[in-house]
């Protein structure tokens, strides 16, 4: 008598995943090929693609420092620091 220690869940889940590992190697190998024969062309597009990424981390940087030197002038003016210009009037006579 043969004993199973796995249900046809386990077995179908085992076959879908080496479809996919299947798949996704032929689309690697593919790949591969295209890079191997179109390297000035993806040479330009990675090079362009650093070249935007780069230009945008930079960007993003010079906010984050700009916003953090506007934080620290607030901080540094004490409690009124943020409030420039600005004073606050109360009413005196609240008929309660």
């Amino acid at each position: 008598m043969f004993y199973r220690h796995y249900t046809n869940a386990v077995s179908q889940a085992s076959k879908t995943a080496a479809w996919w590992f299947v798949v996704v190697g032929l689309l690697l190998i593919g790949f591969g090929m295209l890079v191997w024969v179109l390297k000035e062309i993806f040479a330009l597009l990675a090079a362009a693609l650093f070249f935007v990424v780069g230009f945008f981390c930079g960007v993003t940087g010079i906010k984050i420092y700009v916003a953090q030197r506007q934080i620290d002038k607030i901080s540094e003016g004490g409690a009124d620091g943020y409030r420039k210009n600005v004073r606050i009037r109360m009413e005196e006579d609240i008929d309660l």
